[in-house]
């Protein structure tokens, strides 16, 4: 019989991970609070597929840049200081983690993973012919504009085979729209991708579902979880309790709310906003992903539109768009790519991205005999899903990973 998989969140993370258990012959039961699936963070990111683009928010130095940032009236960062512990304990945590020594050995945790994401994606698309998200392999630009900036980055890709810097023309001529802008030169990386997440949770839902192993329960908040003799055994949704053999934790920076005993989840809501725009000219619209470094704004052009990101807001636990980031963010975009799209028809957009103080995500075994994670991507969830969703099936499974779990797993299996 068929060992039975319970997935809390229905994410892209817990999606992808209900999709590598399938794969492996596992049936799943997926609980999601909400009606719908993939309608909260992975609703409409930023849709860039960086995945040599991963290095820790937490660097020496940043303190102080944030810092600078905050006195800024167009700063990406906002913070609200709340009386809540959380996120006191949080900020300490990543300024503890704020080291250049502690950035590498993170990013290069972060790159292993994702170069397993990004062939595990492949894999899908090729032997299952999953599609129907707007994928591309479009590669992608990070444009500056302080010199500084730019021949830091050029030394650090130096030996790269993956990786080339281009100088202000090269990057004008590679990709319309950016002819007359100020950016001084970019690093190039051709083998990025682009999709739209939301259609990508879509896709595995459906196949999920085609599946007959899979069984959504929509619209019912886990309120807690039956444990006992360091194993879990159910899952309660207000008077309705499910059994469970294996239980993995996918619910975003709400899994902490779950409070079990002996579970130190660091996690912290990161808000992050977005505009969808329709496409004015498709001359006057990057072709190529691009990475405003110094604005700290990405562009992906998905489909027949422009998806717009930015912004990292520290302010709690509302979801609510703040209307003076959204037109902060619209005046930059516009400023950059002026003619890019119809700005005002975009589609404005704020998520809650999970997020651990060091970057890393939380994946794997839990000090629970039967409780697995897959939390805290930040920013990347969309990037790293397929492979913290194979390395969760491998793990259940009790195979060996596809890569060395060191710096990932936050307990042995």
């Amino acid at each position: 019989m068929a060992q039975r998989v319970c997935i809390i969140g229905g994410g892209v993370i817990g999606l992808a991970t209900a999709y590598a258990l399938v794969r492996d012959g596992f049936v799943v039961t997926l609980i999601e609070a909400q009606p719908t699936l993939g309608s909260q963070t992975s609703f409409a990111n930023g849709g860039q597929l960086s995945y040599r683009y991963v290095a820790p928010l937490a660097d020496a130095g940043v303190p102080w840049q944030a810092m600078g940032w905050l006195l800024r009236a167009d700063s990406p960062l906002k913070l609200r200081p709340r009386m809540d512990p959380a996120q006191w304990r949080w900020l300490a945590a990543f300024v503890g983690a704020c080291r250049g020594s502690v950035n590498q050995r993170n990013g290069a945790h972060l790159l292993r993973l994702a170069l397993l994401s990004q062939a595990t994606l492949q894999q899908w698309r090729e032997e299952d012919q999953l599609s129907g998200f707007g994928w591309r392999r479009n590669g992608k630009l990070v444009a500056f504009r302080e010199q500084g900036h730019f021949d830091k980055a050029r030394q650090n890709v130096s030996h790269s085979p993956f990786q080339h810097a281009l100088s202000a023309s090269e990057c004008a001529t590679l990709t319309p729209g950016l002819q007359g802008s100020s950016f001084v030169g970019g690093i190039y990386t051709p083998d990025e991708e682009v999709g739209d997440c939301h259609a990508f949770c879509q896709q595995l839902v459906a196949r999920l579902e085609a599946s007959g192993r899979c069984t959504f329960v929509l619209g019912k908040p886990v309120t807690g979880v039956v444990h006992s003799h360091g194993a879990v055994s159910a899952v309660d949704m207000g008077d309705e309790r499910l059994q469970v053999d294996q239980l993995v934790l996918a619910a975003g920076h709400n899994s902490p709310a779950l409070r079990l005993p002996g579970l130190n989840l660091p996690l912290y809501p990161l808000k992050g906003y977005s505009l969808s725009l329709p496409l004015a000219d498709v001359e006057k619209a990057p072709h190529v992903s691009i990475t405003d470094y110094d604005r700290k704004i990405v562009y992906a052009r998905i489909g027949e539109q422009l998806r717009i990101a930015a912004m990292v807001d520290i302010v709690g636990f509302d979801p609510a768009p703040d209307p003076k980031r959204l037109a902060q963010m619209r005046q930059l975009a516009r400023s950059t790519f002026p003619e890019a799209g119809d700005y005002a028809q975009a589609t404005e957009w704020a998520g809650m991205r999970p997020a651990t103080p060091t970057g890393v995500p939380i994946l794997g075994a839990s000090g629970y005999r039967n409780l697995w994670l897959n939390l805290g991507h930040g920013a990347l969830g969309f990037t790293l899903a397929c492979g913290s969703g194979r390395l969760l099936a491998e793990l259940i499974a009790q195979r060996q990973t596809s890569i060395d779990m060191h710096g990932l797993a936050p307990h042995a299996a």
